[in-house]
């Protein structure tokens, strides 16, 4: 269909036409092939190319022959010498029927018939396909995004359900659900040194911490990435950090550092997941619970007084990879402020 319309148009909107599609396609198929060095696509884009360059030659050849038009050379002798011999009854009829005016009409000089001008044409048609070779290009730069492409993942902003008693005791606590808008930050990936990933699962609870009798409330949310697992929690008891550091010590934990973030007293340390393999098939009770990746926690307090309660943020990978401490430094200073409640 597209080839019979083509073949319609005049010589000089079709060739123009041609140039342009085929010149435009050329280069854009060549730059493609270049940048993903693919020698099928550069095959394609010489095709255009080289089909190009034919209609421009076709072009200049039919602009030197009508500016220098040449005397038509004739088929046979006898086809010549019968049009030299109809040529001068041909002009005598044609020079009465300019002589006899119709009827009712003033005889008047003969205007002749205006041919379309050629330059014009191909002007046209240039400017007519370039606009639209145009919006082809740079269109999808400004055109709304695709309603159908998958969305970044966000924080569900359905109720958990009924809160546990310890968060009605505890005054002013924050909730799952606002650790995850807090910590579902659109320059997450930016602070620990992936920009471009985006989030692959969000989830939040309105848990309690564990060995408190559900007395202890400890909101928790999580954002994955396809390299890092952020988990940020908030636990409200009455442990400090000088108090929690001890502990560690205690326990000969020697990977800790103390500091100050955001005027809290505050410390770095790291240990080692929990990794669980649960088997859901036939009768199998699944696998032992195994040493998983070590994990990197900044341990910051609920308040500059640290009167008791703090907030965990806590990044691994199933790689074993870690950022540097700078991201979680970064990320504390982003999302603490963020959370409503004891923590602002």
């Amino acid at each position: 269909m597209i080839g019979f319309i083509i073949r319609r148009l005049p010589f000089w909107v079709r060739e123009p036409l041609l140039i342009v599609v085929g010149s435009v396609l050329g280069v854009r198929i060549m730059y493609l092939a270049v940048q993903d060095h693919d020698r099928v696509a550069a095959g394609l884009g010489v095709v255009f190319l080289v089909f190009t360059a034919i209609r421009v030659h076709v072009v200049i050849r039919a602009l030197r022959t009508r500016r220098d038009p040449g005397p038509a050379a004739p088929a046979d002798g006898t086809a010549a010498d019968s049009a030299a011999q109809a040529q001068p009854s041909v002009q005598a009829q044609t020079q009465l029927q300019a002589q006899v005016p119709e009827p009712g009409r003033r005889p008047g000089p003969a205007t002749p018939e205006k041919e379309p001008n050629p330059w014009g044409q191909a002007f046209a048609a240039v400017a007519v396909f370039g606009a639209l070779g145009a919006a082809v290009w740079f269109g999808p730069r400004f055109m709304p995004s695709d309603t159908t492409a998958p969305q970044p993942v966000s924080c569900s902003d359905e109720a958990h359900g009924k809160l546990p008693k310890a968060y009605r005791d505890t005054p002013r606590p924050v909730t799952g659900d606002e650790l995850c808008k807090a910590l579902n930050r659109p320059d997450l990936a930016e602070l620990l040194g992936t920009p471009g990933e985006s989030a692959t699962s969000v989830s939040s609870a309105d848990n309690t911490a564990p060995l408190t009798d559900g007395k202890v409330a400890q909101p928790e949310a999580e954002v994955a990435f396809d390299t890092y697992t952020v988990n940020v929690s908030a636990t409200y008891n009455h442990l400090t950090t000088d108090q929690y550091v001890k502990l560690m010590r205690f326990g000969n934990e020697s990977d800790v550092k103390t500091l100050t973030v955001l005027g809290r007293p505050a410390f770095l340390s790291s240990d080692h997941t929990m990794r669980i393999e649960i088997n859901l098939g036939g009768g199998g009770s699944g696998g032992p619970v195994e040493e998983g990746p070590l994990a990197r926690t900044l341990t910051v307090a609920l308040d500059r007084d640290d009167k008791g309660g703090y907030c965990e943020i806590t990044v691994w990978s199933s790689s074993g990879a870690l950022p540097d401490d700078r991201a979680l430094l970064d990320i504390s200073e982003k999302v603490l402020p963020g959370i409503p409640g004891r923590t602002a």
